[in-house]
C-alpha cells in the first residue's frame, strides 16, 4: 500500500533526504583510537659541556685546508645501523653515516654515496677521538 504525503511533507522529505543519505554513509566510519608514535625523551643536556672549535692547519698536501675540529666533553652516542641503498654506478663511495656537533649538541649525518673528486681519491672517513675527558671530532675527508 502506497504513502502519500501532503505537499509540505514532501518537501520537508526531500529536503532532508541528502541529509540522511550522508549520515547512512558516515554510520559505518566509526574511527579507532587515534595512534601516537612514542619515542623516548632526549638525553638531559650535559651540564659540565665545553665546546671549543679550533681551525687546524694541516701541513699534509691532500688534507683539506682550514678543515676544524671540534673538542666536547660528552662521549659520542654510538653509531647508527644504516641500510645502504643502490649504488647509483660504479664510480660511486659509500661514505658512512657518523655523528657530528652542532647546535650544542650530537647530530646524526646519514650516509649517502658520492662521486670521488678523482679516480684515484680515498675517502678518510670522520672520526671521534678519546683525548683525556674530552673528545676531539676531525672531519671527514677526500685524499
Amino acid at each position: 500500500m502506497p504513502v502519500f504525503l501532503s505537499p509540505l511533507a514532501s518537501v520537508r522529505a526531500i529536503a532532508l533526504a541528502p541529509v540522511l543519505a550522508s549520515l547512512g554513509l558516515l554510520a559505518g566510519c566509526a574511527s579507532g583510537p587515534d595512534s601516537h608514535v612514542v619515542s623516548a625523551p632526549p638525553p638531559a643536556a650535559p651540564t659540565t659541556t665545553t665546546t671549543t672549535t679550533t681551525v687546524v692547519n694541516s701541513t699534509a698536501p691532500l688534507a683539506v685546508p682550514g678543515a676544524s675540529t671540534i673538542v666536547v666533553t660528552q662521549v659520542p652516542p654510538a653509531l647508527q645501523q644504516e641500510v645502504v641503498i643502490a649504488q647509483p654506478s660504479s664510480k660511486h663511495v659509500w661514505l658512512a653515516g657518523y655523528w657530528t656537533w652542532r647546535n650544542d649538541r650530537y647530530e646524526w649525518m646519514a650516509g649517502h654515496w658520492e662521486l670521488p673528486p678523482t679516480s684515484t681519491s680515498v675517502w678518510v672517513a670522520p672520526r671521534w677521538e678519546q683525548q683525556g675527558n674530552a673528545y676531539k671530532f676531525t672531519e671527514g675527508y677526500w685524499n
